[in-house]
């Protein structure tokens, strides 16, 4: 593939939108289309720079899941406690200030912290950490008008069987199954 041109085509709130032009393996113009949450100054900003991450948290062998409303699918979802970096904001901040704001708890210890991964790379540029963190406190609702978040902790049990019934992202899903088998990061 020979990359050979990159326009911004849309500039949402959130998220913008870029059409990029290849020349296939046959030789041929291809147009393809990507969004982004960041600004791109060109094809070499693509996959730069992490923004944000997906927190899998646990407390007393339960693992944390939120069942939440997200507008892209319009329905519930089992999903991780996740969120974007603030500008200047450290990664270890965000996963205290994510963890709380959705949840109410706090940040107890972070066992482990992934390299960014895509987040979805048939459409977008996005990447974040996967963080496994123990944490503690009482579940608490402090988000905001805009969100419907109901935060709980799941026995491996519960989570096999919500596995079995239940839409997940495919992040939380894949969590959620590897906690179910006894695996902890």
């Amino acid at each position: 593939m020979e990359f050979l041109k990159f326009e911004k085509v849309k500039d949402g709130k959130y998220l913008k939108n870029y059409e990029l032009t290849y020349r296939n393996k046959a030789g041929r113009e291809k147009k393809y289309e990507i969004v982004s949450r960041r600004e791109l100054a060109g094809i070499e900003d693509v996959g730069g720079k992490p923004s944000g991450v997906s927190i899998v948290a646990t407390h007393e062998d339960k693992m944390l899941l939120l069942h939440e409303f997200r507008m892209g699918i319009n329905r519930m979802v089992y999903n991780l406690c996740a969120g974007m970096l603030e500008p200047d904001e450290s990664l270890e901040a965000c996963i205290a200030r994510e963890l709380y704001e959705e949840t109410g708890l706090k940040l107890r210890k972070i066992n482990k912290i992934l390299p960014p991964s895509f987040a979805a790379v048939a459409i977008s540029d996005t990447t974040t950490y996967i963080a496994f963190v123990e944490a503690e406190g009482n579940l608490e609702d402090h988000t905001s008008e805009n969100e419907q978040i109901e935060a709980r902790f799941y026995s491996r049990e519960e989570i096999r069987q919500l596995l079995e019934t239940e839409s997940f992202s495919s992040r939380a899903q894949m969590a959620a199954y590897f906690f179910s088998l006894g695996l902890k990061g």
